[in-house]
């Protein structure tokens, strides 16, 4: 059984809400799609349930970064 990951996604009414738990197969699916960028909080077992950027996470950022090769 996989990681189950959670995000913070901008709402609309509330300024913040917290999404999950997704796999990490997901959690690709969101970067890919734009919904979570390097900016995005995201907590799991793997952040120890502490929040951090998505940046901070490496296989996160190398698929992000195959999506957006111009940007560092």
């Amino acid at each position: 059984m996989g990681v189950g990951w959670y995000y913070m996604a901008s709402g609309w009414i509330r300024k913040n809400r917290r999404v999950g738990p997704i796999s990490e197969a997901d959690l690709l699916s969101q970067i890919s799609k734009g919904k979570i960028s390097p900016e995005t909080l995201l907590q799991s077992s793997k952040t120890k349930d502490k929040w951090v950027p998505m940046n901070s996470i490496g296989p996160a950022m190398k698929h992000w970064k195959k999506l957006h090769p111009e940007e560092k």
